[in-house]
Order: C-alpha cells, then sequence, then structure tokens
C-alpha cells in the first residue's frame, strides 16, 4: 500500500471513529432524555471534548493530506467531503449535549413526561439514528442510491416539530404556568429538528464525494 493510500484509509478510519460516537451520543440522549438519566446526560456532556478534539485532529490532517499530496477528482472530494463531515458531526454532537444539559438543568420534569409521547420525542431520535446509520453505510460502501430516501426522512422531523408548535401552544394556552416548560421544551426539539439537517448536510457531501454532485441549495435536493 503506499504512503498516501495508507493516509487516506487513516483519515477514512477517523470519520468513521467520530461518526460511531456521535451516533452512540444521539442514543444516549435519546434514553437519557426519555428517561431523565441524569448520569448518562453527564456522560454525554463529558464526551463532547472528545468529539471536538476528532474534528480538529481531522481538519490538521486533511489540510495536511491536500498539501502533502495534492489530490485531485475523486481523492480530493473525499478530503473535502470528510472535512466538512467532521465539522457537521461536531456540530450534532453539540445539539446532542445541548437536549444532555436540559436533563441536567430542567425544574420542568413533571411537564416533560406528560409531554414525551404526546410530542413524538421517541420517533424524532429514531428517525435521526435512522439517517446517521444509513449515512455512514452510503459512505463506507460509496454508494450514494439511497441518498434519495435518507434525505425524504428530514420531512418526518420537520412535521414533528411543525406540529409541536401547535401542540405546546395548546397546552401552554389551557394553563399559563405551563409557558416557561414549554418554552424550554420547544429549545429541546428544535435541536433535534437541527439535528435532522445537519444529517441532510451530511447526506449531501456524501453524493458530493461519490458523484461530484451538488445538492446544496437545491430546495428538494434531487439525486
Amino acid at each position: 500500500m503506499k504512503h498516501n493510500e495508507k493516509e487516506m484509509k487513516f483519515l477514512r478510519d477517523e470519520i468513521n471513529e467520530m461518526w460511531r460516537l456521535v451516533i452512540s451520543q444521539i442514543e444516549k440522549t435519546k434514553q437519557a432524555l426519555l428517561t431523565n438519566d441524569v448520569e448518562l446526560a453527564l456522560e454525554i456532556v463529558s464526551l463532547e471534548k472528545k468529539v471536538d478534539a476528532y474534528e480538529l485532529r481531522l481538519d490538521s490532517n486533511c489540510e495536511h493530506y491536500i498539501a502533502l499530496y495534492n489530490p485531485v477528482a475523486i481523492d480530493l472530494r473525499l478530503v473535502l467531503s470528510i472535512m466538512k463531515i467532521s465539522i457537521t458531526l461536531e456540530r450534532i454532537a453539540d445539539y446532542a449535549a445541548g437536549v444532555a444539559r436540559y436533563v441536567l438543568e430542567t425544574e420542568c420534569q413533571p411537564f416533560t413526561d406528560k409531554m414525551k409521547e404526546i410530542l413524538k420525542l421517541e420517533k424524532m431520535f429514531d428517525i435521526l439514528l435512522s439517517m446517521m446509520t444509513a449515512s455512514l453505510v452510503s459512505f463506507n460502501s460509496e454508494n450514494a442510491k439511497n441518498a434519495s430516501r435518507i434525505l425524504a426522512k428530514d420531512k418526518g422531523i420537520d412535521d414533528i416539530y411543525s406540529s409541536s408548535i401547535d401542540l405546546l401552544s395548546e397546552q401552554i394556552g389551557k394553563d399559563h404556568n405551563d409557558a416557561r416548560c414549554g418554552l424550554e421544551m420547544m429549545m429541546v426539539i428544535r435541536k433535534l429538528e437541527r439535528i435532522g439537517d445537519h444529517c441532510s448536510n451530511i447526506v449531501e457531501e456524501i453524493v458530493f464525494y461519490i458523484e461530484a454532485k451538488v445538492l446544496k441549495h437545491k430546495g428538494k435536493r434531487e439525486v
């Protein structure tokens, strides 16, 4: 194996490790929020620095690879995609940590417990995990054929987010004492909706890497 191939394999291995760590963060965030698990929430927050370290290291290593080997065509697209995906994964982990901090700091647990099923929080997490896992498979198999299906799942996240605004408004209208708790819960759901957007961004980077197609700013993200 040539030296540049070894370096590329190292970059691939690093992004895979980071990807799996972030998927684990989302899984733990789901459990922490749904079961009010404070210890797990603390673990999620503590692991945020590890995700940050991956992002910084990958950024530096990708820049080094470009400077040293001057890649072109698909090799260049792969390195650029790894850089962008690592940044996006770090942002997803930030949102997961934000939800974990909500578990640690909220005084609205009775309200949260009452609204969890109504707001379909578990379904939101399941869709996000499906998007993250499927996109990792696409990246490693270098197959973008399922990109449209992954991107379409983000609509499910958006629909739950939109309906949650009405549901929380209705609850607050019934009892104004729930206003603060409702706003806090809305911020949590907004974080999950943003994770969905970032998952879609990752898919766009995979399509760019494999097929040299740019999907950003195309609205429907047709593949």
